[in-house]
């Protein structure tokens, strides 16, 4: 009787050594890449969320009109640093806080990678990852901060106040001066009723129009959005020149 033992051989004892191996590499290479992409997509919405919270959100209206302007729209100038966003720097129309979660960890100025967001003028860069992942949220600052609002001055008749009357005329606008207070600008308007405001930061802003001898006033909510002239016509509802 012959007797029979089975079992492995040294050769296929390395060679399922060597397969588990490389079974372990490839879980673990598809694992450090599902981190990666997992970091990758949490950055980028913090990124989003962050742009938002300075100039707001174009896509929330009200009435029509865009409403939510984030960090410029109520101070008139870009924060210092995002802290800003979280904590009051001292301003008076701050009405924050504007970025959401836990604002006291600080977690907000860190990327998935806990490393520290770059602010640099209108951009935003996480460097967390070895390669830079930006979010630029305007082409300048100055499509922020320096923007014109114009437009025409009638009458209820449609007339123009001529040289007579541009003079009882003034045309104020008021928005946030980008120190923590409000700036009012006032103008008259031309003969042919013209008028033009510069420098104007975005946001929804108040034009009052008085005419000085009956006092009468008329008040505009004026939306003021990146990059782009606002146009509007005053019409007085009476019949004044």
């Amino acid at each position: 009787m012959i007797n029979s033992q089975s079992g492995f051989t040294m050769i296929e004892l390395i060679m399922v050594i060597i397969i588990i191996g490389i079974m372990a590499g490839v879980a673990t290479m598809k694992m450090s890449n599902t981190i990666e992409t997992s970091r990758y997509e949490a950055t980028r919405a913090e990124l989003i969320e962050l742009t938002r919270s300075i100039v707001g959100n174009a896509a929330i209206d009200a009435g029509g009109a865009r409403s939510d302007f984030g960090y410029v729209g109520d101070i008139g100038a870009l924060p210092s640093s995002l802290n800003d966003l979280a904590v009051n720097p001292g301003l008076a129309t701050w009405d924050g806080p504007y970025i959401s979660g836990n604002i006291e960890s600080g977690d907000f100025g860190r990327d998935a990678w806990n490393a520290n967001y770059l602010y640099m003028d209108t951009l935003l860069r996480s460097v967390g990852s070895g390669m830079n992942i930006d979010r630029v949220f305007a082409s300048k600052s100055a499509d922020l901060l320096n923007n014109s609002v114009s437009g025409y001055l009638l009458d209820a008749d449609i007339n123009m106040p001529g040289n007579t009357y541009d003079d009882s005329l003034i045309i104020s606008l008021i928005y946030p001066d980008g120190s923590g207070g409000l700036a009012t600008s006032s103008i008259n308007p031309n003969a042919d009723g013209s008028f033009r405001f510069s420098g104007i930061p975005i946001g929804n802003h108040l034009m009052r129009v008085v005419y000085i001898p009956d006092s009468d006033t008329v008040e505009y909510e004026l939306c003021v959005n990146p990059g782009s002239g606002t146009y509007i016509d005053v019409v007085f509802p009476a019949d004044l020149w």
